[in-house]
């Protein structure tokens, strides 16, 4: 196959495109500066970095949710299957497949387990056979919910809520899932779970994910491509793989230095690859 054919391929396979963006909040708070990435169909892909780094802002400017914290994607562009997404409300874009799992897990407290998996649903037409039969598809990953599914979900674990939040997100029958730390809270047990379900999801419904996460190690166990995030540009990028074995992003993240913990801006491969800055 020729170069050509391979890089139109390649385009082919890209479900979710951000290109060069920038997000500005209240009009004067610059957030983020010239972010790209791509999520192909098919494909797990975490974004890393720690508190502040503009995981969760990148999540929100692609769903559409920034209008609400008063912040706006003032630069570059992203797109959904080839098409510009920036004028639709995050209503129209969970139609088009894609859906955002929130930060802390937000379910509807005073609602039973199985009522804040049918809320996932709302926007649905094809009747109630259809969100009937995938209710149980959300069970068969989740047998826990089943067992719980007429608890109130506030009274349920951390780790339930959690895997309310994403079968929820399952219900509108996603092709695109972003999905912010989900393993915020949880012990070591329960977010390796989190993981395979999503592992799972992917291997066998074909949802894309698009993962911001701090917990670097499990992140990179389970995504095959990473993006690291500081102060709100792309300061590395690369398979899951290599990731896993820089020196560098383990001595960011596991702090394996004699002189402590470190910025990226200070270790090698941050002189290396100026590609960020120009």
């Amino acid at each position: 196959m020729s170069a050509q054919a391979q890089e139109k391929q390649s385009q082919a396979e890209e479900i979710l495109q951000v290109n060069n963006i920038e997000v500005i909040y209240n009009h004067v708070i610059l957030v983020l500066k010239g972010v790209s990435l791509s999520v192909p169909e098919g494909g797990i892909i975490a974004l890393l970095g720690g508190n502040g780094a503009g995981k969760t802002t990148t999540l929100k400017a692609i769903s559409n949710l920034l209008h609400s914290e008063r912040g706006e994607v003032t630069k570059g562009q992203i797109l959904y299957r080839g098409e510009p997404v920036a004028e639709l409300n995050p209503a129209e874009l969970v139609r088009r497949g894609v859906i955002q799992v929130m930060e802390g897990r937000h379910c509807f407290e005073h609602l039973t387990v199985e009522e804040n998996l049918l809320t996932g649903a709302f926007t649905r037409r094809d009747g109630h056979a259809a969100i009937q039969k995938d209710l149980e598809m959300v069970y068969s990953y989740f047998p826990r919910l089943k067992d719980r599914r007429k608890s109130l979900a506030g009274y349920t674990s951390g780790g339930e809520q959690q895997m309310i939040a994403i079968g929820r997100a399952l219900m509108s029958r996603p092709e695109t899932i972003l999905l912010d730390e989900p393993s915020m809270g949880l012990a070591p047990q329960l977010v390796e779970e989190i993981f395979n379900i999503v592992k799972n999801l992917n291997e066998k419904e074909g949802v894309s994910f698009l993962l911001a996460e701090q917990n670097t190690n499990v992140a990179l166990k389970y995504a095959h491509y990473g993006y690291i995030l500081e102060s709100g540009r792309v300061v590395m990028d690369g398979p899951a793989a290599d990731l896993r074995e820089n020196p560098d992003v383990k001595e960011f993240y596991l702090g394996i230095s004699e002189e402590g913990r470190k910025s990226f801006r200070d270790v090698r491969s941050y002189r290396r690859r100026k590609r960020w800055l120009s």
